[in-house]
């Protein structure tokens, strides 16, 4: 942190009385009056948009986000995520003489950088996927995004969680305890944390609420003393994950109450709590289980930080961000982008693009929900297009519309009898029918959102069974299929890909999602996203969900055969690649479709397959260009 900040901020932190400092490093923390300090909540959520703070923009889900594998776009879409952040804190703390509530500041605890290790679990959704390149520049870009290129102010704090070894299962967090190697853990777990500390200096980091290798992770001298401060060289703070300094007594026994485990968590490095444990901190001082010098410490790098954001200086030029930005014309404009390409486009016999005046049918559960556009840790859109909303927009044929059945546990039978009815009564009077089915945030998500038996986590990688027998029952018609698949995380689409026309994935894609979708079904946009994740054909294929260790996981390490592999993604043009070394490749539309393409660079690290560098290009029709990747830019040693 800047020694300016620093040196305010010990000064102003020497006024404080020993209980005034510990209220400090609890995320509430309240005003000082006596000190000119407002009151401040550090909890504020912004993983594809201002989240849990009303109207804001609400872009893909941030496995789409990876999806469109453009880190410049990505960038953009962090500034406009930060500056409605901005404007809405100036907005709030006028309401209040300067106090902020919950979701009303400027310490966002984004992005989710953990590797998406596993399909079942179910907040896989909020990570960058399952490799460690892609994950580590794209959380690079979000965070520069996030706190802004000012040489002296940050426009947010950005958090990089949950640090670390975290990736479910989400009903066993509290007291699970993740066994991992030293190469597993540094070669995939950490090495996001590692890239994005080193390239886009991170406010902060959020410790995770398991252990790892017996060590709690918000108080583990190993990950947070050794690794963190020393080998990463991270001079910010750390947040503990909401409650879990208090699993360390309770689920992990590392220690005896809950005065051990702040007293432990402090001196390891946790200086802010997202809970209530740190009140326990009085008591272990009494206790000799700590001193103050080292709460001192703690809050004034809580206050260094604050002061950064311009919270105690009018002078900062953010302040000047008007409300005006929140979900604007360009902040739409610009999601609309990311959302065409965040959808993979998996399967294409010819059928698509769809004639304008094609007869089509749309049906499924996903056809017309706005949740399914949102994902989850979202925002309130202004306006919204599902995919029905969008074909209905660009149609110049006839449209019909029937869910079908319900999204995954049955009303009952009569219901599903005549659902199903209007369902294929529809589909029998078109041309082709869009099948529009998945997933939703209320089957996979965070322990306590989901509404499931597995705490958010998937049992597999099927469909519900609902819309399995809707599935076979249009496909027994006989009649051109395009199937788009709406979830957060890999789902068997074997059946999909073997019996329809056309397969289409799209991962939660944000408050324009249908919009987008529609403008790829008809061609104005041809289809631009890969898959960051594997989409393998069973979890049975897989080892178990507790086992931690990456033998036979993520394309790196399994071998297996799958139903579209990491980094898949088609276009509507011909795309003829030419790497004439390892380093340059010669690139030429020789279709007829304007289109984006990312380039992908792999080599092999250790005898497995590794993505090495990416970059999205912008081809018209006859088009060619040379990309390059520099060899000394390469993070890794290739063989």
């Amino acid at each position: 942190m800047e020694q300016q900040f620093l040196e305010r901020a010990r000064k102003l932190v020497s006024q404080m009385t020993l209980g005034e400092k510990i209220a400090q490093m609890q995320h509430d923390a309240p005003a000082i009056e006596r000190l000119g300090i407002p009151a401040y909540n550090w909890w504020n959520e912004g993983l594809h948009g201002v989240a849990r703070a009303g109207c804001a923009t609400v872009f893909p889900q941030a496995i789409g986000l990876a999806a469109s594998f453009n880190e410049k776009l990505l960038y953009e879409v962090a500034c406009a995520v930060s500056d409605e952040a901005r404007a809405k804190y100036n907005a709030f703390r006028r309401l209040h003489g300067g106090d902020t509530r919950i979701y009303q500041g400027l310490t966002y605890w984004s992005p989710n950088i953990n590797l998406f290790r596993d399909p079942r679990w179910g907040r896989g959704q909020e990570t960058y996927g399952e490799d460690p390149l892609l994950t580590a520049r794209m959380g690079t870009a979000f965070v520069r995004g996030l706190q802004g290129e000012h040489p002296v102010w940050r426009k947010v704090d950005a958090t990089l969680k949950h640090y670390a070894v975290h990736s479910g299962p989400e009903g066993l967090r509290h007291g699970f305890d993740a066994k991992v190697g030293q190469e597993d853990l540094f070669e995939s777990y950490l090495w996001a944390f590692r890239y994005c500390i080193r390239h886009a200096d991170p406010s902060a980091v959020m410790g995770a609420y398991n252990r790892v290798n017996g060590e709690a992770c918000c108080a583990s001298p190993t990950l947070l003393q050794k690794i963190l401060y020393g080998e990463f060289g991270f001079d910010g703070y750390v947040v503990s994950d909401c409650g879990a300094i208090c699993d360390i007594a309770k689920n992990h026994h590392v220690t005896e109450n809950d005065a051990q485990s702040a007293a432990l968590a402090v001196k390891n490095g946790c200086q802010l709590n997202c809970g209530v444990a740190y009140q326990w901190l009085k008591a272990a001082v009494g206790m000799n289980l700590i001193d103050e010098d080292t709460i001192t410490e703690a809050v004034v790098r809580l206050f260094a930080a604050r002061m950064r954001l311009g919270m105690f200086d009018e002078a900062c030029p953010y302040h000047a961000i008007p409300y005006e930005v929140v979900d604007s014309p360009k902040h739409q404009a610009l999601n609309l982008k990311m959302a065409q390409e965040s959808i993979v486009l998996l399967k294409n016999d010819g059928i698509l693009p769809l004639k304008p005046d094609v007869h089509v049918a749309v049906i499924g559960p996903n056809a017309d929900e706005k949740e399914v556009l949102l994902g989850n840790y979202n925002g309130i859109p202004s306006r919204w297009v599902t995919p029905l909303q969008g074909i209905l927009q660009l149609s110049q044929g006839r449209v019909e519309y029937a869910p079908g059945s319900a999204l995954s546990r049955s009303p009952g039978p009569s219901w599903d009898a005549l659902r199903l009815d209007e369902a294929l009564a529809a589909a029998r009077q078109a041309q082709v029918i869009v099948v529009c089915m998945g997933l939703s945030p209320s089957i996979e998500g965070e322990e306590g959102d989901a509404q499931n038996d597995y705490y958010g986590d998937k049992r597999d990688l099927e469909l519900p069974q609902v819309q399995k027998t809707l599935f076979e029952a249009l496909r027994e018609l006989g009649k051109p299929m395009v199937f788009v698949n709406i979830s957060g995380s890999c789902i068997n689409l074997s059946q999909q890909d073997r019996d329809c026309n056309a397969v289409l994935q799209c991962f939660y894609p944000g408050a324009l999602g249908g919009e987008a979708l529609a403008q790829i079904l008809y061609g104005q946009v041809s289809p631009s996203g890969r898959l960051p994740v594997t989409f393998y054909r069973s979890a049975q294929d897989l080892p178990p969900f507790e086992d931690y260790s990456m033998r036979s996981r993520t394309y790196r390490y399994y071998d297996g055969p799958v139903v579209y592999p990491f980094g898949h993604g088609l276009t509507y043009s011909k795309i003829e690649e030419h790497w004439l070394s390892p380093w340059k490749a010669l690139v030429k539309n020789a279709g007829d479709y304007e289109t984006d393409y990312c380039v992908l660079q792999f080599g092999r690290v250790n005898g497995h397959p590794q993505l090495c560098g990416f970059e999205k290009i912008h081809l018209m029709p006859g088009e060619e260009k040379t990309v390059f990747f520099p060899p000394e830019e390469c993070p890794f040693e290739m063989e």
